[in-house]
């Protein structure tokens, strides 16, 4: 057996896993046939790169959990053509798959290093996302408004700023806490208020204000 032949079988066992843990959104599970997880990683973790784990990347950085990106993938509750905005570029990945969704997604890395990488490799595996370097709390007010925003990182609080580039009916899901983070999404009512429902605890890296040049 070819060892794409191998992958494919894993990718294949990992939807059914993503299913049975409860991702529901058909949507979401096409994605994830759509998108090759291995091409995010490096080749040495390629067997690893459909079990449900979290792998190393660059600069301490991981990338999530399979389960993880796919749970707040379906908490945003994607439609085609929505303009999503995500903080924390990473690997990419979460990226893709929103962007194979239908999502036209901004996403913001605040690691030189990683954005390089990261950067090169959306633009042969899908030149329809859109990178920047820059700090994730700031957002990218110029683009605003954002009918989805999602936080790939465990934020302390939720940033003012990105609440305020929400558009009305918009929908953020972000981690919030400390030592834990609890996933909140939360939808924009109306210019003045917003609406919060929480999702469980998770583990995140940090998310951390200003650029970090190589």
């Amino acid at each position: 057996m070819t060892d794409n032949y191998l992958l494919l079988g894993a990718k294949k066992r990992l939807i059914e896993e993503l299913r049975e843990k409860g991702i529901s959104d058909e949507q979401v599970l096409q994605a994830f046939d759509k998108v090759e997880r291995h091409r995010f990683v490096e080749s040495f973790l390629w067997p690893k790169a459909y079990q449900n784990v979290a792998l190393k990347l660059l600069n301490g950085q991981t990338i999530s959990h399979p389960y993880t990106v796919a749970f707040q993938s379906q908490l945003l509750g994607i439609s085609k053509g929505d303009k999503v905005l995500e903080i924390g570029t990473g690997s990419g990945f979460q990226a893709a798959i929103l962007s194979a969704m239908g999502a036209k997604v901004f996403t913001i890395e605040r690691q030189e290093l990683l954005f390089r990488k990261t950067s090169k490799l959306l633009e042969i595996l899908d030149s329809r996302i859109v990178t920047y370097l820059g700090d994730g709390y700031r957002g990218l007010p110029e683009l605003a408004p954002f009918q989805k925003i999602i936080v790939t990182c465990g934020a302390p609080d939720v940033p003012p700023a990105l609440l305020s580039q929400l558009a009305v009916g918009g929908r953020m899901v972000i981690p919030v806490g400390d030592a834990s983070h609890t996933m909140k999404r939360i939808t924009r009512m109306d210019e003045q208020s917003f609406e919060e429902e929480t999702f469980g605890d998770f583990l995140f890296v940090p998310m951390l204000k200003e650029i970090v040049r190589k």
